[in-house]
């Protein structure tokens, strides 16, 4: 690969700086001593779960390793600026209402949250960005000044929203204040559907750490939350969302039997509820169970059968962008790993055709064209831009 700003090179930097020698180090990640090799020196990719194993091994946080989050383009998008105010509005939770703030009436500040979400499930990032920390100021202080259960369901789902910008932007340290603010808010809701989709999003912080059997565990939680409701579509689209949540989990840990269950249970769920993507904003439904059934084959590294899957995918015109994209690049990872170079790049130009900045920030993207790069003889003019515009 060219240069050194890739996750293998990372690696073998805090390998050597932990005092392990490559086969040493072999031997306490469940990967053998060929793959690290490859990895390190760029000629294979290093995939999410590889990328996790050796973070857990070397007692560091997964983004030393992928390098995120990535400062020269957040400087370049004019995203980098943004991140202050963000952790400013997330640490001034408990200060009550702001005598300072003129408020906007209640309907307005629930609209304005809704309006927040959608805005991310479009990947306006800077849009997002740039209104959330407003928008926590006049909840927070609202809250305080007329109490009210559909104040504080907002303030939660604004949390929310701050941590799936910090998510998108690299920023894991604050994603996590994030969630710990939205229990805050979602507690005063005494809104359980609200806790189970924090647990959700939990469980997921846990993924990407490698993390499966806690993962798993506050799915579970999740479940057991919600079994203090009455069913209804809310409900049962929440429960649904959980079970994929759980698949990709332990595809990750290779539980091929859990995989499986957990997406029947997906599937059996879609059924009942069809396209429910405007709840919550988790897009669930059909269409969400069959892609994480193709992320869940990729992890499970059914490579072929991810790309035969993903052909039959047929995704809702009107589906948030961020899905599409995430759906694009899970299937590149696939096609590049079965040798199919310019099917992987012709999916990765149409993630940053749906949603360019979500693209240009997501560590498995960023691996992709980097694999394809150290594949490929001579680079196509579109891979080499694709290159460029990430930081390559």
């Amino acid at each position: 690969m060219p240069g050194h700003d890739h996750a293998g090179a990372r690696i073998a930097e805090q390998r050597k700086l932990a005092g392990y020698t490559q086969r040493g180090f072999s031997l306490i990640i469940p990967y053998s001593y060929s793959l690290l090799h490859q990895v390190e020196s760029g000629h294979k990719v290093a995939t999410g779960d590889f990328i996790s194993a050796c973070a857990r091994a070397l007692h560091i946080d997964v983004t030393a390793l992928t390098g995120q989050p990535y400062m020269t383009e957040l400087q370049q998008d004019r995203l980098a600026e943004l991140i202050r105010p963000i952790r400013e509005s997330l640490d001034l939770y408990d200060l009550g209402a702001d005598p300072d703030l003129v408020l906007r009436p209640t309907p307005e500040l629930i609209t304005g949250a809704d309006e927040l979400c959608q805005r991310v499930r479009a990947t306006q990032l800077n849009a997002a960005a740039e209104t959330l920390p407003r928008l926590v100021a006049e909840l927070t202080t609202a809250v305080h000044r007329r109490p009210s259960t559909e104040l504080w369901r907002a303030l939660a789902s604004t949390y929310r929203t701050a941590h799936d910008v910090s998510v998108k932007l690299g920023f894991f340290d604050l994603s996590t204040i994030a969630l710990d603010r939205m229990d805050w808010a979602a507690q005063r809701a005494s809104d359980p559907v609200l806790a189970a989709v924090r647990q959700y999003m939990r469980g997921l912080v846990y993924f990407r750490e490698g993390e499966h059997t806690i993962g798993l565990r506050l799915v579970a939680a999740g479940h057991n939350v919600l079994g203090q409701v009455d069913q209804s579509t809310e409900s049962l689209a929440v429960a649904g969302q959980l079970h994929l949540g759980a698949t990709v989990i332990a595809a990750r840990a290779r539980d091929g039997a859990t995989v499986q269950r957990h997406l029947k249970e997906a599937k059996r769920i879609a059924k009942q509820t069809g396209d429910a993507s405007e709840i919550h904003w988790l897009s669930f439904g059909p269409a969400n169970v069959a892609i994480h059934e193709v992320s869940a084959l990729g992890e499970l590294r059914e490579y072929g059968r991810a790309v035969e899957k993903a052909r039959k995918v047929r995704l809702p015109k009107t589906w948030a962008v961020s899905r599409k994209a995430h759906f694009y690049i899970d299937r590149a990872r696939s096609e590049m790993e079965i040798g199919r170079s310019d099917a992987a790049l012709r999916s990765l130009v149409k993630a940053r055709e749906v949603a360019p900045q979500q693209t240009r920030y997501h560590p498995a993207a960023r691996e992709t064209i980097q694999g394809l790069v150290a594949h490929q003889r001579r680079t196509p003019d579109t891979l080499g831009h694709m290159a460029a515009w990430v930081g390559l």
